[in-house]
C-alpha cells in the first residue's frame, strides 16, 4: 500500500538560468576591470583584452568538460579530486577560495564609486568614504546570506539582459560619436608606450576580466542536462562577453585616448605610471569608474548626460552587489564541497541552528574580504585576483589532460575539442595551450606584482600546511580521498497508471486531514503522493548534509503513512531538495501525471501560510487541478489546470 522513498535532487535550472548567472558574474568585471588594464596596456587595451579572451575560450571549453563529468561544487578542485588526490584538490581549492574573497571585495569595493554618479554622494568616490561604503556591503551581504538571501534565476537573467543590452547599446553608440580607427593605431608606440614590462603586466593583469567562469561549474550540480546545458551555457557565454570586451575597449580608447603630460594633462595623471610620460583617463581618473568615464566623454550633455550616467550608476552598482553575492554563494558552496571531503574541519559546514546557513564560512572569508577592501587600493585587488584565478585556471587545465589518460572510458557528455592522440590517449589541445597560457600569466603575475608574492603566496603557504595539519590530527592520509559517511537513498518514484493527487508537505504537517481530502477526491483506486519539501538555501550544495532535517522530514512521512494506512489511503511518499519549492513541486506533478495538487497550509512555515510564495508559483504555473485550504479563517482555494 505504501513505499518511503527519497526521490532525491531537484534540478531546475536550464541554459538561461547559467548563462544569467555566469554573465552576470563574468560581465560585471568590465566595470573594474577597464581601468585596472587600460592604466598600464595604454593604446593596446583591445588587444591584450581580445589575447586574454582567447585564453578564456580555451579555459571555458576546460570547465565544460569538467563540469559535465562532475556536476557537482568544487570547480577546479572537484576536477582535481578526481583527476590527482585531495592534496591537490585542496591546493586548487584554497587558490579558488582566495578568487571567491577577490570577487566579493573588489565587486563590494566598486559599488559605491559607481553609485558617486548621483547627486550628494560624490565622495563615495574616494578615500575613505569608498571604503566604509565598501566595508557596510560585505557585512550587509553576510548578514543576508546567514539569514538565507536567495539568487533568484528571473532576476539574473533579467538584470544579465539589460545589462547585455546596456553594453551593447553603449558599443552602438561609442562606434557613432567617438570611434577614431587612425586614433587608436597612433597612440601606439610599442617598446615604449606601453613598453614591454608594462604590456606582460598588463597581459597578466587582464585575466581578471575573464574570471567567473567557476560559476558554470558550481551551477551545474543543479542544471537538468549538465552534458548538453553547461556547454552550450558557456559558449554563449564565450560569445557574449569576448563581443563586448572587443568593442567596449575600443570605444573607450577613442573617447578617452593615451596622451602626453604636455597636452594639458596634470602631472599627477602620469605619476603612477612609466610610460615615457603617456597615460590615459580611463586608467588614472577613472580607474575605479570606467564606464562612467567613457559616458562621460561621448559627446552627451545636459540632461541626456545626467540621465546616462544615473542609468550605468545604477545598473552597475547592482551588477556589483549581485556578483558580490555570487562570490558569497561561491564561496560557501565551496567550503561546504572542501569540508564534505575532509579536506577543511566540519565547521565549514555547520549550518546555523535557525537559519539552515553555513554562518561560520561567510563570517570568516567575510573578514578576509574586509581587510582586503580597508587597503583601499584597486590595483591591489586586482593583482591578488589574477593570482588565484590563474592557479585555479591552470589546475583545471592540467585535471582535464590527466583524467583524459587516468581515465579514458569515463563518459564525456562533453569533450573540448582539438583532440589529439598521444600514446594511445586523445589528449585536448585546448586544455594544453590553455594550461600553458595561464600558467605563465601566474608566472608573470608572480615576477611583476608585488602583492602575489607578499600575499598571495603566503595565503597558500598557510593554507597547505593547516589542511597537512588537520589531516595529520585526523589521523588521515593527505592525499587520500574521503567523505562523510551519507545514508544510500532508494530509487525514485514508479511512473503510475491511475489517478493521483499529490500532498506537499512542509515542517511538521502530519495531520492526515489533508491526504484524505486529497484521497476523496480522487476516489477509492487513485493514489496520493505525500512530498516532503525540503527547501537548500543557496548558500550551500544541493546535496548538502543537512542530516537532521532529512531525519525530520522521514519521520513526518512515515507519519503521514502510518496515518494513511490506517485511514484506507493508497499512499507513497517521497523527499525532495530543491531552492525553489513551486518549481519542484510543479515538476513533480508533471512528472507523475498529477490531477491535482491539495496543500493544506495549516502547518505549513509562517511564510507559507495562506497564499505564500510557493502557492502563488502553483497557482500561476497550474500543472493540474490546484486546491489551496488555508485557515484563519477557513477557505479553499481551487485553480483549474
Amino acid at each position: 500500500m505504501a513505499r518511503l522513498s527519497e526521490h532525491g535532487l531537484r534540478r531546475s535550472v536550464g541554459v538561461p538560468g547559467m548563462f544569467a548567472t555566469a554573465y552576470g558574474n563574468v560581465g560585471s568585471s568590465i566595470y573594474y576591470a577597464l581601468g585596472l588594464v587600460a592604466a598600464h596596456a595604454l593604446g593596446l587595451t583591445p588587444l591584450v583584452f581580445i589575447f586574454a579572451g582567447g585564453l578564456f575560450a580555451l579555459t571555458a571549453k576546460t570547465y565544460a568538460e569538467g563540469a559535465s563529468m562532475f556536476p557537482e561544487a568544487g570547480g577546479s578542485s572537484s576536477f582535481a579530486r578526481h583527476a590527482f588526490d585531495d592534496l591537490t584538490s585542496f591546493f586548487a581549492g584554497w587558490a579558488l577560495s582566495l578568487d571567491y574573497i577577490l570577487t566579493i571585495a573588489i565587486c563590494a569595493f566598486f559599488v559605491p564609486h559607481y553609485l558617486s554618479a548621483f547627486p550628494g554622494l560624490h565622495a563615495l568616490d574616494h578615500n575613505p568614504d569608498d571604503i566604509f561604503a565598501g566595508l557596510i556591503v560585505v557585512v550587509a551581504l553576510a548578514a543576508l546570506n546567514i539569514r538565507g538571501l536567495g539568487e533568484s534565476a528571473k532576476l539574473n537573467l533579467v538584470l544579465a539582459i539589460t545589462d547585455l543590452s546596456t553594453q551593447a547599446l553603449l558599443v552602438g553608440v561609442g562606434v557613432v560619436l567617438v570611434l577614431n580607427p587612425s586614433l587608436l593605431i597612433h597612440q601606439v608606440h610599442l617598446g615604449s608606450v606601453p613598453s614591454w614590462t608594462e604590456l606582460i603586466f598588463a597581459l597578466s593583469l587582464a585575466m581578471l576580466a575573464y574570471t567567473g567562469i567557476e560559476t558554470v561549474a558550481n551551477m551545474a550540480e543543479e542544471s537538468r542536462e549538465p552534458g548538453r546545458q553547461v556547454a552550450k551555457a558557456v559558449n554563449l557565454v564565450v560569445l557574449a562577453v569576448f563581443g563586448i570586451y572587443a568593442g567596449i575597449t575600443v570605444v573607450a580608447l577613442s573617447a578617452l585616448p593615451v596622451v602626453h603630460h604636455g597636452a594639458g594633462y596634470s602631472p599627477a595623471l602620469h605619476a603612477s605610471y612609466a610610460h615615457a610620460g603617456y597615460a590615459t583617463a580611463l586608467g588614472k581618473f577613472f580607474e575605479n569608474d570606467p564606464v562612467l568615464g567613457v559616458i562621460s566623454r561621448l559627446g552627451l550633455h545636459g540632461a541626456v548626460l545626467e540621465a546616462a550616467q544615473y542609468y550605468v550608476g545604477l545598473l552597475a552598482a547592482t551588477i556589483l552587489f549581485i556578483a558580490a553575492n555570487t562570490g558569497m554563494i561561491g564561496i560557501s558552496r565551496l567550503s561546504w564541497s572542501l569540508a564534505e571531503h575532509r579536506q577543511l574541519p566540519s565547521l565549514f559546514s555547520q549550518p546555523h541552528s535557525r537559519y539552515r546557513t553555513p554562518w561560520f564560512t561567510l563570517v570568516f572569508f567575510s573578514l578576509f574580504a574586509a581587510a582586503l577592501i580597508a587597503y583601499g587600493s584597486t590595483e591591489v585587488l586586482g593583482n591578488l585576483f589574477a593570482f588565484g584565478a590563474m592557479l585555479s585556471f591552470t589546475t583545471a587545465h592540467a585535471a582535464i589532460v590527466a583524467l583524459r589518460v587516468k581515465d579514458p572510458d569515463r563518459e564525456r557528455p562533453y569533450s573540448a575539442p582539438g583532440g589529439v592522440r598521444i600514446r594511445g590517449h586523445v589528449i585536448p589541445m585546448t586544455a594544453v595551450v590553455g594550461g600553458i597560457g595561464t600558467a605563465a600569466a601566474w608566472v608573470a603575475v608572480v615576477v611583476l606584482h608585488t602583492e602575489a608574492r607578499y600575499v598571495g603566496i603566503p595565503w597558500m603557504i598557510c593554507g597547505v600546511a593547516g589542511y597537512l595539519l588537520y589531516r595529520r590530527r585526523q589521523g588521515m592520509d593527505p592525499r587520500k580521498s574521503y567523505e562523510i559517511e551519507r545514508a544510500e537513498r532508494p530509487a525514485g518514484f514508479e511512473e503510475l497508471e491511475y489517478k493521483t493527487a499529490l500532498v506537499p508537505i512542509f515542517g511538521d504537517d502530519v495531520s492526515a486531514s489533508a491526504l484524505s481530502s486529497a484521497a476523496k477526491l480522487i476516489g477509492e483506486d487513485g493514489v496520493v503522493y505525500a512530498i516532503y519539501v525540503l527547501p537548500v538555501p543557496s548558500q550551500l550544495s544541493l546535496d548538502a548534509g543537512l542530516e537532521e532535517e532529512e531525519a525530520h522530514g522521514r519521520s513526518v512521512l512515515e507519519s503521514a503513512r502510518i496515518q494513511a494506512r490506517r485511514a484506507g489511503i493508497k499512499i507513497h511518499t517521497g523527499l525532495i531538495r530543491t531552492r525553489n519549492p513551486g518549481a519542484a513541486l510543479v515538476e513533480e506533478a508533471e512528472r507523475v501525471g498529477c490531477d491535482v495538487i491539495y496543500w493544506s497550509t495549516i502547518h505549513a512555515p509562517a511564510g507559507e501560510q495562506r497564499i505564500g510564495p510557493t502557492a502563488a508559483y502553483l497557482l500561476s504555473k497550474r500543472p493540474c487541478r490546484v486546491i489551496i485550504e488555508t485557515q484563519n479563517p477557513p477557505a479553499r482555494v481551487a485553480a483549474p489546470a
